[in-house]
């Protein structure tokens, strides 16, 4: 009696540290590509999205493979393994329909993997929602928005989405700068300040071909865009190298071309509205 007792603490015990040995691997295997992904993106410059999604995986499998056997180290637990193989066929048809959407999104995650759609690090917009790819796990897309906060979103759902990456392909980026002037306003200055204080910003980059150049077509473009109710639209088209130079340009030439604006004289113009009273004698 006391040899069974002990036989079968000996089953638990090393089903227990099979347990635990498996927590301690896939924890050391998540530390390993944690380095490796840091380091690869550090200094080898590498697109670490390969590694994040296969991260997440390993340690899926690792996780399964230890629990499996776990389960069939204790005798019991492999005799009752073995009663319920007798129902394998009804239980993965259920287990199948159950899980069909959790499949769906790691099978969406491989092939978000696969061909690149977007990747860790791009700045991605999605039903309104903006912000740069954080992480691709096997089950979801975690997205870090500009105030810091995390959209998560199936695998399956995204890749359904027409998104728009900002960092897919060429990144840099043509900002309009698209500003109203009054009809009294001189449209020749206007565009001239528009064309200055553009050009003097740091962040533009000249992205004219040498045959564009030759021909003596202006770095920073200006022009009449539209006759509009109450004010004439200007706009002007400055390039950057990617989506955040983008967002600082725009934000500090509103601010200096208002100022230029103010000093030149040039009107803004904004909605006015014409009240008439009638009285009745």
């Amino acid at each position: 009696m006391e040899e069974q007792v002990l036989e079968h603490a000996s089953y638990y015990g090393l089903s227990l540290g099979i347990i635990i040995g498996t927590i301690i691997l896939a924890a050391l295997v998540a530390r390993f590509f944690r380095s490796l992904i840091k380091r690869s993106t550090d200094e080898m410059k590498n697109d670490p999205t390969n590694y994040l999604f296969l991260r997440h995986l390993i340690v899926g499998l690792i996780y399964m493979v230890g629990i499996g056997v776990a389960i069939y180290t204790v005798p019991e637990l492999r005799g009752l393994a073995s009663s319920m193989l007798a129902g394998a066929g009804i239980l993965a048809v259920a287990v199948g329909f159950a899980s069909q959407h959790a499949l769906s999104n790691v099978i969406s995650g491989l092939f978000i993997v696969i061909f690149k759609p977007f990747r860790v690090n791009d700045r991605i917009t999605v039903r309104d929602m903006g912000g740069v790819i954080e992480d691709i796990t096997l089950r979801h897309t975690v997205i870090r928005n500009f105030e810091n906060r995390r959209i998560i979103i199936p695998n399956a759902l995204i890749s359904d989405e027409i998104l728009v990456n900002a960092d897919f392909g060429d990144e840099k980026i043509c900002k309009w700068i698209e500003v109203s002037i009054s009809y009294e306003s001189n449209i020749d200055l206007a565009k001239q300040i528009m064309r200055e204080e553009t050009m003097a910003h740091p962040l533009l980059i000249d992205n004219r071909s040498e045959e564009q150049i030759q021909a003596g077509e202006p770095q920073v473009m200006v022009r009449v865009l539209a006759l509009q109710d109450s004010g004439i639209l200007l706009r002007a088209w400055a390039w950057t190298e990617g989506q955040a130079d983008s967002f600082v340009l725009g934000c500090d030439l509103y601010e200096s071309i208002k100022k230029r604006f103010d000093r030149e004289g040039i009107e803004i113009p904004y909605p006015h509205r014409t009240v008439v009273q009638k009285i009745k004698s």
